[in-house]
């Protein structure tokens, strides 16, 4: 049974638990009326003021003053309440629109009634006023938030002391006056300058930091470091910085506040993506590094299993980023990961093989059975791995050709790594010829033995070279040593240089190695029809046995014995003697007719 198997099992069995009479928990003893939903927004203290900045910037007050709380004296005043109040909040509101409250209960814990909430303030020079909602019941919507009647008895007052604001003041009043989708050319300018400008600071301040630091760092390794960090890490770092910047110019230099609200979700949203850049690049600089300084006769596996944990870790960087998104252009993430427990069970049933492959990566470079550039042989198939990804591993065959194996079987498979070893065995059978003397034999295993002992590169505790059989066709010879290399090219180097000079010591002694030939011998004697008779087949080994315990031709008596044909032993003999011409027929397996 695999992982996942229980994880599923573990799942589904909690799920019915839950289901399960008596196993909930028991309901409230007196529910509450559910939340009626207001249809025009007005649920939390964050839509309440988003709602009267929207309606008021395009003009309709009467809409606005449905999120106010108005008495009957200021009933009369409800649009131009609503216009000076739009106004100064534009001006003079610099608090964050994300930082106000966006739960149905409000802040609980700012020191007020449960049924007030306090958001601004609004800075108008040394006075400061906090602008006051209040929780109040709809008859239609239920519980909603509005902005107070104490807040809007004191419009009047703060409208009189309204200044003019920096770009006023600084751009010419012809931009001023003159507007663009809601807002005055001068602070489209503004808006473009507070982007373009700390750009260009921050990219002129990388260069001069850089500068300083190479000249303070005298030792080039570390100047390649630092130009290497200032590679990755330039771009992202700047926008993000930028965007921080522009965001908080904006409060400060008096744009409209629903410019503010709508910009800052795409600021927000662009800043999110290039934290996830910025962090992404670090983390592939910085395990890149730490890769680079582990050593040790583990450091291949370990650098493998280092860099899966780093694209783990990127991985739920980017799943951060995207919640982080989501949250911020107003979707309900808590309802997103609610639902998650529902559909995991779903998810995992789905994506088994994903989490079996996953798993078994991580269970294959944990136990060491493999690592990047490491040569194994998989399935019979030998290559060199290239990559362990999160589903499989890619190995590079002789052919160069890219076998992708997913990791879940490959850890169910038997895994031949010929990497970790620490010597190379060269194993081979000498075949010498039949007819070679006792003697012969004896030196050249003695000049085999002595060439094994000598070289450097041969273990000597483990070689041998041993008589070991007399087959077929000639006589064996096994020769056994270890070659104390890692590197394949290295052994194939090495073997070659033994194996000539085995050639050598085998034709100083005498003697030679065996060959796969036939001999084909021809009667000269037709049949009745003409035609030859059978042909016989003999081979090196054949030839090479004395001449009077060889078995004859055609099913003949040994050699001194009487031939039932009536043929004369010289007749007999004949064939022995054309053996050199035959020879060379053999080698073409010519028929001689």
């Amino acid at each position: 049974m695999t992982l996942t198997s229980v994880l599923l099992s573990v799942a589904v069995a909690h799920t019915l638990l839950g289901q399960a009479p008596g196993a909930t928990s028991p309901p409230p003893a007196a529910p509450q009326q559910e939340q009626l939903a207001d249809p025009i927004g007005r649920t939390t203290p964050r839509a309440t003021i988003t709602a009267f900045m929207r309606a008021a910037g395009r003009g309709d007050y009467v809409s606005a003053a449905r999120y106010m709380q108005v008495t009957e004296s200021q009933r009369r005043n409800t649009e131009r309440l609503a216009r000076d109040l739009k106004f100064l909040m534009d001006r003079y509101f610099s608090e964050a629109v994300t930082s106000i409250s966006d739960s149905p209960e409000g802040s609980l814990d700012d020191g007020l009634p449960i049924d007030r909430e306090r958001v601004g303030p609004l800075t108008i020079g040394e006075a400061k006023t906090d602008i006051a909602l209040v929780n109040v019941t709809d008859p239609q919507s239920g519980r909603v938030w509005l902005i107070s009647s104490e807040t809007l008895s004191q419009i009047p007052a703060l409208r009189g002391l309204v200044a003019r604001t920096w770009i006023e003041r600084a751009m010419p009043q012809p931009l001023v006056r003159r507007e663009l989708f809601g807002m005055s050319l001068a602070h489209w300018i503004a808006f473009a300058a507070s982007f373009v400008i700390p750009f260009v600071l921050l990219m002129a301040l990388g260069r001069v930091v850089v500068f300083l630091a190479e000249r303070i760092a005298g030792d080039p390794a570390r100047r390649r470091s630092l130009d290497e960090w200032y590679a990755v890490i330039r771009w992202p770092a700047i926008i993000v910085l930028t965007l921080a910047i522009q965001l908080t110019a904006m409060r400060l230099l008096g744009f409209p506040l629903v410019f503010r609200i709508g910009y800052a979700h795409v600021g927000l949203v662009a800043g999110v993506i290039a934290l996830t850049w910025l962090v992404r690049r670090i983390l592939t600089l910085g395990f890149a590094r730490a890769r680079r300084a582990v050593w040790g006769s583990d450091s291949t596996s370990t650098q493998s299993l280092m860099l899966l944990g780093e694209r783990l870790i990127q991985v739920l960087v980017v799943v951060v980023a995207v919640m982080a998104i989501l949250t911020i252009v107003g979707v309900n993430t808590k309802a997103a990961l609610a639902g998650l427990g529902i559909g995991g069970i779903a998810l995992a049933l789905g994506a088994q093989k994903t989490v079996e492959n996953l798993l078994g990566g991580v269970f294959l470079l944990s136990d060491r059975a493999l690592a990047v550039g490491d040569t194994c042989s998989v399935s019979n198939r030998v290559g060199v791995v290239e990559d362990v990804t999160l589903r499989s591993v890619r190995i590079r065959t002789m052919e160069q050709t890219l076998l992708s194996v997913p990791a879940g079987i490959l850890a169910q498979s038997n895994v031949e790594n010929f990497a970790t070893r620490s010597k190379i065995l060269a194993k081979t059978i000498l075949r010498v010829r039949y007819g070679t003397t006792a003697e012969q034999l004896g030196l050249m295993l003695t000049g085999i033995r002595r060439l094994m002992a000598e070289s450097p590169k041969i273990e000597t505790e483990t070689s041998r070279v041993r008589l070991v059989d007399f087959g077929d066709r000639a006589v064996e010879i096994e020769l056994f040593a270890y070659v104390l290399t890692v590197d394949f090219l290295e052994f194939l180097a090495v073997r070659e240089d033994l194996l000539l000079q085995v050639v050598a010591i085998v034709e100083s002694s005498g003697s030679g190695f065996a060959q796969p030939t036939q001999f084909i011998y021809m009667d000269r004697n037709g049949g009745v029809d003409g035609r030859a008779r059978e042909s016989v087949t003999y081979d090196d080994v054949g030839l090479g046995q004395p001449m009077d315990v060889r078995p004859g031709p055609l099913g003949m008596a040994p050699l001194g014995d009487h031939d039932p044909t009536g043929r004369s032993e010289a007749d007999v003999r004949a064939p022995t003697a054309r053996s050199d011409h035959l020879t060379a027929l053999a080698a073409s397996n010519v028929k001689i007719g």
